[in-house]
């Protein structure tokens, strides 16, 4: 192999990874991105999942009281 054919090859060799390096940034970019976005989607669902935890048990809390109120009337009746 010449010395012109060996340069030519490690620029060819040097323009793959050149690509390929760009295509990594490419893609962890694009991961970060994504990955910001899921964090944000799990907390925003955590808030969610805790209100309606609060909301459930205090519908449970009102239901139990309702039925109290109804044992105790038709105990009274």
């Amino acid at each position: 192999m010449t010395e012109g054919t060996a340069r030519s090859a490690l620029e060819l060799e040097l323009k793959k990874l050149e690509k390929r390096l760009d295509e990594l940034v490419v893609t962890v970019t694009h991961l970060k991105e994504e990955n910001r976005a899921l964090k944000s989607r799990h907390d925003t669902l955590s808030a969610e999942r805790s209100a309606l935890l609060q909301k459930n048990e205090q519908v449970r809390a009102r239901v139990e009281a309702m039925i109290g109120r109804l044992k105790s009337m038709e105990h009274g009746a």
